[in-house]
């Protein structure tokens, strides 16, 4: 295995660069080869997984959160948006949620990370391709492999960008949360999937979801399989402030399935816009807001290779 380390040092508060050390213990009691770089910014971990691809590496293991996994996902695209081929991925829990290794009971534990990758055969993993808005009207084009949702997240995640930095990211997270639910109104949407009419009304959130967890350990998909070729579609529609609060304890557990104010599909391909032009509904991918709808997303099947 040539395998290249992707760490990002300040994940989970710094968490990744602690448990470097105890990284690289376990790869050498497995005799694993390998080279590590650190990320110095944003864009970098794109930046290095696409050098790793080119110098033939097989497997890039992400020491990080979900923001860091999501940053690698963009080098399986090509100039023009299009997924290729590259390395293996495989997951050493080093963030503050961890929410997409959760879908692979992936502990969050360093020796029994690395075993498994050391052990497993890589298999098929999907990706997701969404086509987004951007602040000045602009086409983007972003790879996610976790859940990407719009409404009341994304406005959760400009309010933790242009919120104070000193207090640290969970506290950050809290407080842009709050401030969401204060000033968040449900906005009417229609949401369109392999074609069909899926929502047509105003919504608290839409999770599109090839992962089964989101927001620091919402089980907001239960039934979703990164491998299945197929996004599960989770639609909170027009819930009041109570009933949005009153539902949080059931989608940490993935008991929300079935409550009357939930609708869920799967597809391959999934469309949403405003019905009103000027209604701006953001959008959150995987704690990043990269812009707003309308958009369109569709899933690559086995576009990538997971050792987990």
């Amino acid at each position: 295995m040539k395998l290249q380390l992707i760490v990002n040092p300040r994940a989970g508060s710094g968490r990744a660069a602690q448990r470097l050390p105890q990284i690289e213990r376990a790869l050498a009691s497995h005799g694993i080869e390998y080279e590590k770089s650190l990320t110095q910014g944003p864009g970098d971990a794109t930046r290095l997984a696409r050098e790793a691809a080119s110098r033939g590496v097989d497997t890039i293991a992400a020491v990080g959160g979900d923001g860091t996994i999501n940053e690698i996902a963009q080098a399986y695209l090509d100039g023009d948006g299009n997924p290729i081929a590259g390395p293996s991925l495989a997951l050493i829990p080093a963030g503050t949620g961890g929410d997409f290794r959760k879908s692979f009971g992936l502990a969050d534990d360093v020796h029994s990370a690395v075993a498994r990758m050391h052990g497993a055969e890589p298999r098929p993993l999907d990706l997701g391709i969404v086509d987004v808005t951007t602040s000045t009207g602009q086409n983007r084009r972003c790879a996610f492999i976790n859940v990407m949702s719009f409404g009341m997240g994304g406005l959760v995640d400009r309010l933790v960008d242009t919120g104070p930095k000193w207090l640290g990211g969970r506290a950050a997270f809290l407080l842009g949360s709050v401030r969401a639910a204060l000033s968040y109104r449900n906005t009417p949407v229609h949401v369109r999937i392999d074609g069909t009419s899926y929502v047509q009304t105003p919504i608290f959130n839409v999770a599109v979801c090839n992962g089964r967890y989101f927001g620091g350990g919402m089980k907001v998909a239960p039934n979703a399989d990164p491998h299945d070729g197929l996004f599960d579609v989770v639609a909170m529609c027009d819930l009041t402030r109570a009933q949005g609060i009153a539902l949080a304890h059931r989608i940490y557990k993935g008991s929300h399935i079935g409550q009357r104010e939930i609708d869920v599909a799967r597809g391959r391909v999934v469309e949403a816009a405003p019905l009103r032009r000027q209604d701006e509904v953001l959008i959150d991918l995987d704690g990043e807001m990269p812009g707003k709808l309308p958009l369109t997303a569709r899933v690559v099947p086995g576009a990538l290779r997971i050792r987990a």
